[in-house]
C-alpha cells in the first residue's frame, strides 16, 4: 500500500478529509518527529485554512457563491478507486479486490464500511456477496476438471461427451462449464451493462459476487475492458461526492462534498476541465441564484400544462345556472349557455333580462356571488399576468443564450477583423473573447434570477435583490450594445469595454453573494411550498 504522500502527490491542491481519504498514522508520527513544534504549529493553521481544491490562483479569495471541488479525467477514475480499495483494504486486513466489493455495497462510505466491519465482518461481508469466512474471500473462485456424471445445467453437456471440459464456480460449490460461465458474465456485461453485481449463476438464492480475478480469467480483453468502464461508472453513480459532467463526448467526473441535503442552502456550480458548468446538486446547467428545488419547480411550470388551467380562469367563466365553464367568442355581452340556454351579462354575472334599456349599467347589480366571480376572476388573471412578466423576461434571456454559438462565430470574425483594420495582435484582440464570456455568465445569470424573483415573498430583501438585477441587466445590456458596433470601432472601444466587463462582473459577484448568503442563512421567504429537497 502507498503511503498518503506517495498517493496524493499528483494532487496539490486536494485537502486530506480525514472523513473521505482517512489517515496513516505512521506518516504522522515520522512527520511529528520531522517538523519541530513552530513548523507543526505553522503547518496546522495551512491546513485548516486549505480548501478542498483551489478554483483560483493564490492571490484571489474564493467567493461567497463559489463551492470547492476536483475535476477527476476519465482515466483516473480507475485510479481514485484502487487508492481508496487499498486504503481500506489495508486497514481491514483485506486484499483490494475484496475492499472495492465492500466500498461497493457502502457506496464508498469507507468510514461507515471500517465501523460496521469492525462490528461484525461475517454480516459485512455476506451483505455484500463475498463469503462469510474470511480464510474463503481471496481464492474465492476455482477452476477444476469435473468429477465423473458431471452435467452442464445451462449446457446439459457431461464430462463423458466432453473430456476436455472444465468446471468453473465460486466458493459456494454452484459450478457450471467454463463456457457457459463465461457465456453468462459475457451476457451480463455487454447487453445488460452490469459489472459490480454479477452474481452467482448457478443458485438463484446464491449471493456471491464474481470478483474482478474472475472475470478477467473468464472474458476476453474487450469485454474485460467494458468490464472495468462499468465499474468505473457504477463508482461515480453509486458515490454522492461524485457527478459525470453532463457535457457532450466528456467522461470526466467532478468530485464535490456538497450533499443532496445541503441543496437547500447553497448552490453548487462547477466546471469541469472540458469547458462545460453544470450545477453538481441537480446536472442542470448553470442555474445559480436558483437552489435547486426552485429550479425544479419553475422548469415543471414552464413546461407542463400547469399554465393552460391558468389561462382557463382567466379567460372563462362559469355559467352562473348549471357553472358550465364558457370562454368569450364575440364582442357581445349578452352570452347565452349552450348547456342550460341560460342568458346572462359577461361583465357582472346577472341575469341578462334584469339589464332591460340600461345595457352598460352594470353597476346596479349588487349580487354577492357575481362580486366573488369578479374577484376570482381578477386574481386568476393578475397571477397569469404576473406568471408571464417572470416568464417573458426569462424566456429572452434564455434565447439569447440559444444563440451563443451563432454570436461566438461572429466575435470571433470581429476578431480577424480588428486584426486586419487596426494592425493589432492575435494575443491584443484576444479582450473580445473575455468580454464575450463575461456578457455570457452575466445572461445566464439574468435567466434565472426572474425564476428565483417569481417565488420570493415580497418584502425588503426582495426589493434589494430585485435592485440587484436591475443594475446587473442594465450594465449587461450596455456591455451587450458594444459588441453590436463595427469592428473599425472596437479598437478605441477596448477600454471602455474592459471597463464595462469589469463593473458587470461586480454586479454579477454582488447579486450572486447576496442570494447565497440569503440561502445559507435561512433569510429567503417563498410566496408557495418550496420542496425541501431535490428528488
Amino acid at each position: 500500500m502507498k503511503s498518503d504522500e506517495e498517493d496524493y502527490s499528483d494532487f496539490d491542491t486536494m485537502e486530506e478529509d480525514e472523513d473521505v481519504f482517512g489517515s496513516d498514522e505512521s506518516m504522522d508520527e515520522l512527520e511529528d518527529d520531522e517538523l519541530s513544534p513552530e513548523d507543526d504549529e505553522e503547518e496546522e493553521e495551512e491546513e485548516e485554512e486549505e480548501e478542498f481544491v483551489d478554483l483560483k490562483p493564490d492571490t484571489e479569495k474564493k467567493k461567497v457563491f463559489e463551492v470547492s471541488y476536483k475535476v477527476w479525467p476519465a482515466e483516473e477514475l480507475e485510479k481514485r478507486q484502487r487508492e481508496m480499495s487499498e486504503r481500506v483494504g489495508g486497514l481491514l486486513g483485506l486484499n483490494a479486490s475484496t475492499a472495492a466489493v465492500l466500498l461497493r455495497s457502502f457506496k464508498w462510505h469507507e468510514d461507515s464500511l471500517v465501523e460496521r466491519y469492525m462490528e461484525d465482518p461475517q454480516k459485512v461481508l455476506v451483505g455484500a456477496g463475498l463469503p462469510a469466512d474470511i480464510d474463503e474471500v481471496t481464492p474465492s473462485y476455482i477452476v477444476s476438471r469435473p468429477e465423473p456424471g458431471f452435467m452442464c445445467m445451462i449446457c446439459c453437456n457431461d464430462v463423458d461427451e466432453d473430456p476436455e471440459m472444465e468446471v468453473f464456480g465460486l466458493s459456494c460449490g454452484h459450478t457450471l462449464c467454463r463456457a457457459c460461465y463465461a457465456y453468462y458474465v459475457k451476457q451480463k456485461i455487454w447487453e445488460e451493462q452490469l459489472a459490480a453485481t454479477i452474481k452467482c449463476p448457478g443458485d438463484a438464492k446464491c449471493a456471491l459476487i464474481v470478483p474482478d480475478a474472475a472475470v478477467r480469467l473468464l472474458v476476453s480483453d474487450e469485454i474485460y475492458a467494458k468490464y472495468r468502464q462499468l465499474l468505473a461508472e457504477s463508482f461515480v453513480n453509486d458515490n454522492e461526492l461524485f457527478k459525470f459532467c453532463p457535457g457532450p463526448e466528456c467522461g470526466g467526473a467532478i468530485e464535490c462534498h456538497v450533499r443532496q441535503s445541503d441543496l437547500n442552502s447553497v448552490v453548487p456550480t462547477v466546471q469541469c476541465t472540458c469547458g462545460y458548468m453544470f450545477c453538481f446538486g441537480c446536472k442542470n446547467e448553470d442555474h445559480m441564484p436558483c437552489p435547486c428545488n426552485v429550479a425544479k419547480m419553475w422548469l415543471k411550470k414552464c413546461q407542463d400544462d400547469s399554465e393552460t388551467s391558468n389561462w382557463i380562469s382567466a379567460n372563462t367563466k362559469d355559467c352562473p345556472k348549471c357553472n358550465s365553464c364558457i370562454e368569450k367568442n364575440g364582442g357581445c355581452n349578452h352570452m347565452t349557455c349552450k348547456k342550460c340556454r341560460y342568458e346572462f351579462c359577461w361583465v357582472c354575472m346577472g341575469d341578462w333580462k334584469a339589464h332591460g334599456r340600461n345595457y352598460y349599467n352594470c353597476s346596479r347589480f349588487d349580487d354577492s356571488s357575481s362580486e366573488n366571480a369578479r374577484s376570482k376572476q381578477e386574481k386568476s388573471r393578475a397571477e397569469l399576468e404576473r406568471y408571464l412578466h417572470y416568464y417573458n423576461r426569462y424566456a429572452n434571456h434564455l434565447q439569447s443564450l440559444k444563440l451563443d454559438k451563432e454570436t461566438f462565430r461572429k466575435i470571433e470574425k470581429k476578431m480577424k477583423d480588428l486584426q486586419d483594420a487596426s494592425g493589432m495582435s492575435w494575443i491584443e484582440v484576444q479582450f473580445l473573447n473575455q468580454a464575450f464570456d463575461v456578457l455570457q455568465r452575466s445572461r445566464r445569470t439574468l435567466t434565472w434570477t426572474y425564476a428565483f424573483a417569481y417565488y420570493l415573498e415580497k418584502g425588503h430583501i426582495t426589493t434589494i435583490f430585485e435592485d440587484n438585477q436591475k443594475d446587473l441587466e442594465m450594465a449587461t445590456e450596455q456591455l451587450s450594445e458594444i459588441f453590436e458596433r463595427p469592428a473599425n470601432d472596437l479598437a478605441s472601444q477596448k477600454v471602455p469595454m474592459l471597463d464595462k466587463c469589469a463593473y458587470v462582473s461586480q454586479r454579477r459577484d454582488i447579486l450572486l453573494e447576496d442570494a447565497a448568503r440569503g440561502l445559507a442563512e435561512g433569510t429567503w421567504k417563498y410566496n408557495t411550498p418550496i420542496e425541501r429537497a431535490y428528488a
